[in-house]
């Protein structure tokens, strides 16, 4: 008779952990179902390892800085196999926690790859369990270069492979994650290009945020080689070359990462068997309760394709075992104002809705912008001035505040709180109302006129 259980999680990401933890808290019998390391993409391949690469590249512009600060230093340059190892270290020991959690909650984990037999059945190899209600987390993974030559490129988990800094770095991509790696691999030394298709990056965002975005990648030595729409790859004396649709041949490179896009982990799950569709993108279609086509089967996290960002898996899986084993019946995540940073040079947060996005809700005559441009106090003794952009987008004559946007020194930990205060619907004069901390840069967000 195959193992019976309350909960099935497929997937030991963050989501995925974290729903199969809060239901086993409840008291639901819970497992979890993991091919490969704990943590999903967050910790071993996006936001862990990526943060260690971005404070290593903060540090070697604060050497830079130092010396104009006073200090005299001696720089011997990047050790990266040092750099790799204690990266990896860190993110073995998160490995570690995470399956220690589960042990401490009794949820055991098996590992392997999960396909439905039947509405509620699973094999993991072998192995056979059944469940009352099943959940799918098993995320996504980078899009490859589909293109002649795309074997050449590496991706986004690749990054995390190099066992030395490339010499010269091509990245294909617009989005946050090309934003990222690119300005990282550019501070740390790498003569890096990045191929975009329009004139700008992070096209998605507040245009304030998509400009200073674009600039900032320019001030820390990125090339920006617009309209670039990739047609083959090839390698040439040792080195790569792309070729690109309208003729031109970018110079060589020794790296070519591409990052443009990332989809659902949907294959092999033999989800028809359980009743449950895709939508029209391939990500796993759900309700505003996580729900999918078949009522005892949920889905969370990037599967589904709605905000793929590590908290919002975590939150949802929370929820969703809220709901399910908590008695809150009416418990779900609100996609709606949802907080996030790009950890580009300067960083970026932002929550709520851009200013085109408002207007067009709104109506432009209910919309109201207030903007800060400055060069942060940190930057007064140095050479390089990058900087700081803020923008507070009201509606309504009560000018509630529904978007918050900023990139500059300190984005990255001064959103949080702000983020708190739009999602409890703040006002403008609620801010204004706000003594100020100075010298901050945060404080531009509670003087603005």
């Amino acid at each position: 008779m195959p193992e019976k259980y309350d909960l099935a999680v497929i997937g030991g990401g963050s989501g995925g952990l974290a729903c199969a933890q809060r239901a086993a808290e409840y008291g639901a019998r819970a497992v979890v179902i993991e091919s490969g390391r704990l943590g999903g993409t967050c910790v071993n391949m996006g936001c862990v390892p990526k943060r260690v690469m971005w404070n290593a590249a903060e540090l070697a512009a604060g050497l830079e800085d130092a010396v104009e600060y006073g200090f005299s230093l001696e720089v011997r340059g990047l050790d990266f196999a040092t750099l790799k190892a204690k990266r990896d270290a860190f993110v073995e020991r998160l490995n570690g926690i995470y399956a220690r959690n589960l042990e401490k909650r009794n949820v055991p984990l098996i590992r392997g790859r999960a396909r439905f037999t039947a509405a509620h059945d699973l094999a993991i190899g072998d192995q056979v369990i059944t469940a009352h209600r099943i959940v799918i987390a098993t995320g996504g993974r980078p899009q490859r270069a589909a293109l002649p030559g795309g074997e050449l490129c590496i991706d986004s988990d690749g990054f995390f492979d190099l066992t030395d800094l490339p010499e010269r770095t091509l990245v294909a991509g617009s989005g946050y994650v090309a934003v990222e790696l690119a300005g990282i691999l550019a501070s740390l030394g790498s003569k890096v290009m990045l191929a975009i298709r329009h004139d700008r990056v992070l096209r998605s965002f507040d245009s304030m945020l998509s400009d200073g975005a674009t600039q900032g990648l320019r001030d820390v030595g990125v090339e920006i080689v617009a309209g670039a729409r990739a047609a083959s790859l090839a390698r040439r004396d040792g080195a790569i070359e792309l070729t690109l649709v309208d003729g031109r041949v970018l110079p060589p490179v020794d790296c070519m990462l591409w990052a443009a896009g990332r989809e659902p982990i949907v294959d092999g799950l033999g989800l028809e068997r359980a009743g449950v569709v895709l939508d029209e993108s391939g990500f796993v279609k759900v309700d505003e309760f996580q729900q999918t086509s078949a009522a005892h089967v949920f889905a969370i996290g990037d599967v589904t394709g709605r905000l793929p960002l590590t908290p919002v898996a975590i939150a949802a899986g929370r929820r969703l075992a809220d709901r399910l084993y908590g008695g809150m019946a009416d418990r779900r995540l609100d996609y709606q104002n949802v907080p996030t940073v790009v950890f580009s040079h300067p960083p970026i947060g932002t929550v709520g809705l851009t200013e085109a996005a408002a207007r067009a809700h709104y109506g432009d005559a209910s919309v109201r912008t207030y903007t800060a441009d400055f060069v942060p106090m940190y930057f007064a003794l140095t050479t390089r001035k990058p900087r700081a952009r803020m923008k507070l987008v009201v509606e309504g004559p009560e000018e509630r505040i529904v978007g918050l946007h900023v990139i500059g020194e300190g984005a990255d930990e001064m959103l949080q709180g702000f983020a708190v205060a739009v999602k409890m619907g703040a006002r403008k004069r609620d801010f204004d109302d706000t003594v100020a901390i100075h010298p901050t840069s945060a404080e531009e967000f509670v003087t603005m006129r």
